[in-house]
């Protein structure tokens, strides 16, 4: 059900290139520009968005490299000292942060991709196993992982409004937060 970014980006490009932008009238100039807009915008979307991540991080690491190097001012008077103060306190959480964020998004899902197969396997070996205790525990932890996951997928995709009941499905961010 997952429809990632760069999927969704290159559909809404066809889109507007293929039907949207030749049914607008060449008369209506404004429209003809705008639609030109988007379809640019979406386009430059689509080459930041695989890079966004390390351009972040990159930042990031520039970001701590001045905030050590600042750290080191040794003031007398008490708002620089108190603002020095908070730098370094601010520097120790992005230095976490930073270290956090060493893998990349590719990894991540690869990492996805490669457990999901791997599950998939699993599953097939137990298929045919007459160990019925063990096959009813990978049946019962992959329907609980696969219901919790069904409904992170619908709560992410509520927003395009194809549940019949949104106000049953929680915001994505409330189950992403623990």
């Amino acid at each position: 059900m997952q429809m990632r970014p760069e999927v969704q980006i290159a559909a809404m490009i066809k889109a507007l290139t293929d039907v949207v932008i030749p049914a607008v009238p060449p008369s209506n100039k404004l429209a003809s520009e705008q639609a030109q807009l988007v379809v640019g915008m979406l386009h430059l979307m689509a080459a930041q968005l695989p890079v966004q991540f390390r351009f972040d991080r990159d930042e990031l690491g520039r970001l701590l490299e001045t905030a050590s190097e600042l750290s080191s001012l040794a003031v007398a008077e008490e708002a620089p000292r108190a603002a020095l103060a908070e730098l370094d306190r601010q520097r120790t959480e992005a230095m976490a942060v930073l270290e956090a964020c060493r893998g990349e998004p590719a990894q991540l899902q690869a990492s996805v991709a490669s457990l999901r197969t791997s599950m998939c396997s699993l599953v097939d070996s137990f298929a045919a196993s007459e160990d019925v205790v063990a096959r009813e525990r990978v049946e019962t932890a992959l329907f609980a992982m696969s219901k919790a996951q069904l409904l992170r997928d619908r709560a992410l995709m509520k927003p395009q409004r194809w549940e019949p009941d949104p106000a049953a499905v929680p915001d994505i961010t409330s189950l992403l937060a623990g």
